[in-house]
């Protein structure tokens, strides 16, 4: 998978993702890495990409002209390599929020395209012409778009096969299904006085996975009611089963009232 970032700071984003899983992953060539610098499309002589807004107001705004050139080389290289029109995610906190559902849905992208906007935001026209994703990482501002960028390409990435060294652990995390982590236990059996849970040592794998889940659930409940609620909506519990009553044999019923006549007709007799 390949990521190109637009971006003004482009030493910021390659420092980042060449280091640890990403930058490990990238050197075996499961995903790859292009940070462009904006400022090498300006047409201004001092890389000028920034400008005052129409109608006043504080703070300055990126171009239009330099981000669309520095879009329009990527995508020529995307699909002068065989790729169709990338998908464009603008860095917004005017975006729908991040989630892991969303990062499931990218990472199956062969090519994303991030753009990192600055000062006071982006031209509205060129985000028209270019971005098919709004997307913000949380409720709160920061100075630019890079580190939002890393967060999403860092969650989408462990996501591509290959990334991981155990793919299964890209599926029991939290999140996975809308449930958080179930609680995790290492050497020692037992620290400060704490002991591992006895069945994680019993060797039973169904009733440890029965444990795992039921704790995921519990946690989730208490930490994230939001994730819950959307848990129990997709997995609601199953009605109990009404227990039916025994109905007497009709044989029995019949020799009951059989008997019943017969010593009534004993008595009749008698008197």
């Amino acid at each position: 998978m390949n990521f190109h970032i637009m971006t003004l700071f482009p030493e910021m984003i390659m420092g980042s993702l060449s280091s640890s899983i990403t930058g490990r992953a990238s050197a075996k060539g499961y995903i790859s890495f292009n940070a462009v610098n904006i400022r090498d499309y300006s047409t201004d002589k001092h890389h000028k990409v920034d400008d005052y807004t129409y109608g006043g107001g504080a703070g300055m705004l990126m171009q239009a002209q330099p981000i669309y050139d520095c879009y329009k080389s990527i995508e020529k290289d995307i699909l002068d390599k065989g790729g169709k029109r990338p998908r464009v995610v603008y860095v917004t906190p005017q975006g729908s929020v991040f989630n892991q559902k969303m990062a499931q849905e990218l990472a199956q992208e062969e090519d994303l395209v991030f753009l990192c906007g600055h000062y006071e935001g982006v031209d509205e026209r060129v985000l028209e012409e270019i971005v098919t994703d709004y997307v913000s990482i949380g409720d709160y501002v920061l100075t630019g778009g890079e580190l939002p960028a890393m967060v999403m390409i860092d969650a989408i990435s462990r996501l591509v096969p290959g990334v991981l060294n155990n793919d299964e652990s890209a599926m029991t995390e939290s999140f996975n299904n809308n449930l958080l982590e179930y609680p995790q236990y290492s050497r020692p059996e037992e620290w400060m006085g704490k002991k591992v849970p006895a069945i994680l040592l019993s060797g039973d794998h169904k009733k440890v996975d029965e444990w795992r889940l039921e704790k995921s659930i519990e946690r989730t409940k208490e930490r994230r009611p939001d994730l819950y609620e959307i848990w129990l909506a997709e997995n609601p519990p199953k009605p109990e089963k009404k227990k039916r009553r025994k109905k007497k044999p009709v044989e029995i019923i019949e020799s009951a009232e059989t008997v019943t006549e017969d010593s009534n007709k004993e008595q009749i007799e008698d008197k």
